[in-house]
């Protein structure tokens, strides 16, 4: 069995989260454990103070344990630092997921041995999005 891993915010928990985690099953033709990694909202806070975070981490984590594509979700706060601590096979990542510390992550992943799986996103859908509508319709 095939330990896979994904990280993510998963605030504003939307379609588009749901459809990565159900795909991430559905991509291998094997039995997988799949570990969703949910980052820290003291960790979010501490670097973009100015965001607005809808859940706690212990409700996002809750959120996510509830779903039947997943086998178990934790916690994480730096994404280069948190996967040289873990055991898995397989990063499963969005083509978002870009910036230095996931840049790092990649390159700890490709010296190790680790498979990198990178899946759409789901067209029209963001937390970006959702964001910036609800903003519109508060005026």
């Amino acid at each position: 069995m095939k330990k896979v891993i994904t990280y993510g915010v998963f605030d504003f928990f939307h379609f588009g989260h749901l459809r990565l985690l159900k795909n991430i099953k559905t991509y291998f033709n094997e039995d997988i454990f799949l570990t969703v990694f949910v980052q820290d909202s003291d960790y979010i806070l501490k670097y973009k103070p100015n965001t607005t975070i809808l859940y706690s981490t212990q409700d996002r984590i809750e959120m996510i344990k509830e779903l039947r594509c997943v086998d178990d979700a934790q916690v994480y706060k730096i994404v280069s630092e948190h996967i040289k601590t873990i055991d898995f096979d397989v990063w499963v990542k969005g083509p978002d997921q870009n910036h230095s510390g996931f840049k790092i992550a990649e390159q700890y992943c490709v010296s190790n041995n680790k498979e990198i799986v990178i899946l759409p996103r789901t067209k029209l859908i963001s937390s970006t999005y959702i964001k910036e509508l609800l903003k519109s319709l508060k005026k």
